[in-house]
């Protein structure tokens, strides 16, 4: 390899500007050019009932592995199979309920060649995703994505960055539009992804709140001695206040003890203290929209309702434990 001087920090920097720059552009080019082929598509992926089998060599190689990680984590299953691989064995984990994505800028990538056969002769749809609409890969391909022409932002014009950049968004982008078409929702995303900040952040009240003797809940016809003494007990700093049918009224707080503070507050009922009107929050809901009703409403604890009775009740610091803040 030839020596050469070092370029200046500034010329350096000014140089890795110019590659996102250029990346930008051809992501710009890329979605101005998407076009019906896009759908059919999405309707093959759609139709299948095994999975989407993702696979190309090289950098291409690299970004399957990642669409297909993406698309199993949204909700459409997939897999990689190395096209070197499949020419070895690895052929058989592809079946004919299957959808193959197969990927090459040049579209000629000679290892690709028994992968696509393979899908011909079993009549397995096959998507390419190529810079070359005349070559083999977009003849032999059910649909093929063929990306627009593509300045690469490596300065030889070689080395692949745009092209790659532009098939990972491509990829990203089937997989939201699967999601979306399959009503992907959070609840689903959280079963694909219970480990990590993201499981953290997709954790539900229902996880993480506090029910059965926990719950302070008392009838609206209880003397506020004793609701002052179950209201301590449970450590929330809040109390319940339940209909005869069991549906919430109020709340009591520490702030409605001391609005209401005199000689007469142990002798009245709760019913005549509480606070109507207090937030709540579904079962269902994640712990980040109920730590955000929270400091929204600047309180510390929220019952947590069902058919409009409390089954629970979720403190801050229930939230903070989960990871979410």
């Amino acid at each position: 390899m030839t020596a050469t001087k070092s370029k200046p920090a500034s010329d350096l920097l000014e140089s890795a500007k110019k590659v996102l720059r250029i990346e930008v552009e051809g992501l710009h080019a890329l979605s101005d050019s998407l076009d019906e082929t896009f759908n059919r598509t999405l309707d093959l992926l759609s139709a299948m009932r095994g999975r989407a089998v993702v696979t190309g060599m090289g950098k291409s190689g690299h970004i399957a592995h990642k669409i297909a990680a993406t698309m199993a984590s949204t909700g459409t299953p997939a897999f990689f199979v190395h096209p070197g691989e499949a020419s070895h064995g690895d052929l058989g984990m592809i079946t004919a309920g299957d959808v193959v994505i197969a990927l090459s800028l040049s579209g000629e990538t000679a290892e690709l060649a028994d992968l696509v056969a393979y899908t011909k002769r079993f009549e397995i749809p096959l998507v390419g995703i190529t810079g070359s609409g005349a070559s083999a890969l977009a003849e032999a391909a059910s649909v093929a994505l063929v990306l627009p022409v593509l300045k690469e932002a490596c300065p030889m014009g070689l080395a692949p960055t745009t092209s790659t950049t532009a098939m990972l968004a491509l990829g990203d982008a089937l997989a939201v539009a699967m999601l979306e078409k399959k009503g992907f929702s959070s609840d689903d995303f959280q079963i694909f992804h219970p480990g990590g900040k993201l499981g953290d952040h997709l954790q539900k009240v229902a996880d993480v709140m506090h029910t059965g003797e926990d719950l302070p809940v008392v009838p609206n016809n209880v003397v506020m001695s004793e609701a002052i003494l179950i209201m301590t007990a449970r450590s929330f700093g809040c109390l319940g206040v339940v209909d005869t049918s069991g549906m919430l009224q109020g709340v009591i707080t520490d702030g409605d003890l001391r609005r209401h503070m005199g000689p007469e507050l142990l002798t009245r009922f709760t019913g005549q203290v509480m606070t109507t009107g207090s937030a709540s929050i579904r079962p269902e809901a994640l712990v980040n929209e109920a730590l955000r009703t929270m400091n929204t409403k600047s309180i510390t604890a929220l019952f947590v309702l069902e058919n409009e009775r409390p089954i629970g009740i979720v403190h801050i610091h229930d939230c903070l434990r989960a990871g979410v803040a």
